[in-house]
């Protein structure tokens, strides 16, 4: 059976660093912000796990586009958008922070990067903020300046990344704090790196403005690795999964609130920010929530998933299952789930039905807390 391709075109952008990466063995591309984001290499999945734990792997995540916020209305512009109070926030930190609209629903989930009051960067996740904040300045007729900078970003992630970042940038690189960021300069250029990541392996992330010096860094970083066995990888399903990282799209959608995904350390709801959705949010509070994102580890060793699947304790659907993936460490299948009140309990029992190679389409398991590790 012929494998399925995606057919590039100037709607679907290409990344800088795609002819790199297409001759490391690619072996398939998701779309991310309307961008080819790769998905796999040649090694199994679980070799790919095992490696990012053990050594360093270099992603091409330029997909995770930034949306500048620049002018005298740009902080009030970004407090609208986030139940998290930016008062306090400090020039050269990078801050968790899920977007919500007037109902709660979550629109994205993205990193806010604070270079002053004035400017800010948003590193967003699959879904078009910047349509959105664009909306929100011309209702409140706010004097800001938003458009999407050419950055592509590069991430170093692993437990090597370290070493490597500091063979490249110096010492100076390993005094960056978790969740900060900075400029270093390498070959007369300066790069924003960031103290941050999309596993839980460590590592850092380097927003590359300048494509050509991106290139040049993106192969020495291959080539002064190699003592660290480096390898070209992307955005890990299991390790994600184990780690609890979110997935806008696939785990949380604007269907669901900050308070129903565990956000409740990114709200502020005593603080005298104003943001779209504060009264809701504060109901939401006041009733408590109706569902809540779990974990859930299911008694089999394999699982393909397209779709949401239901979860059913004594033939009441209790959820539903939003992704999920073997977990070598576990040794059967885990996942995040939506869990229906008063159901999101820990050890509590479910069904699911499967289809699989087996005959036995109904299979068990028990709900969690996240993260698993």
């Amino acid at each position: 059976m012929a494998i399925p391709t995606v057919a590039k075109s100037r709607r679907l952008r290409s990344t800088i660093y795609s002819s790199r990466i297409e001759k490391q063995g690619l072996k398939s591309y998701t779309v991310y912000n309307h961008m080819l984001l790769p998905a796999s290499f040649s090694d199994t999945l679980e070799d790919s796990y095992f490696h990012l734990k053990e050594h360093v792997q270099i992603w091409d995540v330029a997909a995770e586009r930034q949306i500048q916020i620049s002018g005298k209305d740009s902080s009030k512009l970004v407090q609208l958008m986030t139940p998290r109070d930016m008062s306090k926030t400090l020039n050269g930190k990078c801050y968790y922070s899920p977007i919500i609209d007037s109902d709660a629903g979550i629109i994205n989930d993205p990193i806010i990067l604070k270079f002053n009051d004035d400017k800010w960067w948003v590193s967003i996740a699959d879904s078009d903020l910047s349509l959105f904040a664009k909306g929100l300045a011309i209702g409140k007729d706010y004097e800001v300046d938003i458009f999407e900078p050419n950055v592509n970003i590069i991430a170093v992630q692993g437990p090597k990344s370290f070493k490597l970042m500091e063979k490249i940038f110096g010492s100076k690189i390993l005094d960056l704090k978790f969740y900060n960021f900075d400029y270093f300069e390498f070959n007369d250029n300066n790069y924003l790196i960031a103290r941050s990541g999309w596993s839980k392996q460590g590592g850092f992330e380097i927003y590359v403005e300048n494509d050509e010096a991106g290139l040049k860094l993106y192969d020495e970083l291959f080539e002064q690795g190699t003592q660290f066995n480096v390898k070209p990888g992307c955005p890990h399903l299991i390790e994600r999964i184990e780690s609890g990282l979110l997935s806008y799209g696939n785990d949380i959608d604007i269907n669901d609130n900050p308070l129903e995904c565990g956000f409740e350390r990114f709200i502020n709801l005593e603080s005298s920010a104003t943001f779209l959705g504060k009264d809701k949010l504060i109901k939401i509070k006041k009733d408590g929530i109706s569902k809540k994102l779990m974990g859930v580890i299911i008694d089999i060793n394999e699982i393909e998933m397209t779709g949401s699947l239901n979860l059913f304790f004594e033939n009441n659907i209790i959820g539903e299952l939003r992704s999920a993936v073997y977990s070598p460490t576990f040794k059967k299948v885990i996942g995040m789930a939506m869990i229906k009140k008063p159901y999101f309990n820990k050890d509590q029992k479910f069904e699911i039905n499967l289809i699989d190679k087996s005959n036995q389409n109904i299979h068990t398991g028990k709900v969690c807390e996240l993260p698993f590790v």
